[in-house]
């Protein structure tokens, strides 16, 4: 209990670091803007490859492909969610709020979150988990903006981000037990080491520009409600019933209460679909998921 309270603090300190550098304007817009692609495009890709560079053992393997099946389950349970739950919101808040469950900010906080609560295993199984909801991003989540899937366009997105990539990477690294020279394995690393204080710090700069009288919307709360508490709960209670792991559960079910991904208010204001309610979507689910998120980690490790 005492280690996972200094993981929560150490987490909730990295924020205030983003937070205050923000807020004195050390930092530019652009430069967070920078700090978001480095951390998705580098040094997230490399503390992945790094949490797979461990020897396979026979349970791994069957919580890794349990992992993947749970995980496609999970990102069916999501849309069907969100298309019951928001069905009569105008088309413009329903795309939003359909996309916001079924994509949340997993990809970017959910792995240090994972990996500090459960370890580099944690790590492994994240990455694993994060795979089927990277494909439903770019096609049933887009389509909730466009109408329309193409699939040769989320192939390529899906194929071409570095984090599935470096998945790829991971897997084989451990499938074969390769290892890189050393001078590699360091840089890989060093660089995958940067990852939980760099997007702890993002976090902290995006709660800068919370303004309060935003938490007023009712349906953004009951949104962050649902995404923060309600769906992993069920998330949890579909576990219970199957044969799993510890690890596979808790993980699953830490990533499920994941706050809206930021790609929400870029894919809005991209098709002029209510920007504002997207952007306030992110905000406060990110403020009110602080809170949540300790809670879910201290149950998940009791």
């Amino acid at each position: 209990m005492m280690e996972l309270m200094n993981l929560q603090l150490t987490l909730f300190f990295l924020m205030a670091v983003g937070f205050l550098v923000k807020k004195i304007n050390l930092i530019s817009d652009q430069g967070q803007k920078n700090i978001n692609t480095l951390v998705l495009n580098v040094v997230l890709p490399c503390n992945i490859v790094k949490s797979f560079m461990v020897d396979l053992q026979s349970d791994m393997v069957r919580d890794l492909t349990s992992m993947m099946l749970l995980s496609i389950l999970v990102q069916i349970i999501f849309v069907v969610y969100g298309k019951i739950l928001f069905r009569k919101q105008p088309a413009g808040k329903k795309a939003c709020l359909q996309y916001g469950t079924i994509c949340s900010n997993a990809g970017f906080l959910g792995n240090p979150v994972a990996e500090g609560v459960f370890g580099g295993y944690g790590l492994v199984l994240a990455s694993v988990f994060l795979i089927p909801m990277r494909i439903m991003m770019w096609s049933e989540g887009l389509a909730a903006f466009s109408g329309t899937s193409d699939k040769k366009a989320t192939l390529k997105k899906v194929c071409t981000h570095p984090c599935i990539i470096a998945c790829v990477i991971g897997i084989l690294v451990m499938v074969t037990g390769y290892r890189f020279p050393v001078p590699v394995t360091n840089t890989i690393s060093s660089l995958g080491s940067c990852n939980t204080a760099l997007s702890m710090m993002v976090i902290g700069m995006i709660l800068s520009r919370v303004d309060f009288r935003e938490f007023a919307d009712l349906t953004v709360l009951n949104y962050s409600l649902h995404r923060l508490i309600l769906l992993p709960i069920l998330i949890l209670l579909v576990c219970m019933v199957l044969p799993l792991s510890h690890p596979v559960k808790g993980v699953c079910v830490l990533l499920s209460a994941m706050p809206a991904g930021a790609t929400t208010s870029i894919l809005a204001s991209n098709y002029e679909m209510e920007p504002e309610f997207a952007a306030k979507m992110v905000i406060v689910s990110t403020v009110l998921s602080i809170p949540t998120i300790c809670l879910w980690s201290i149950f998940l490790t009791m």
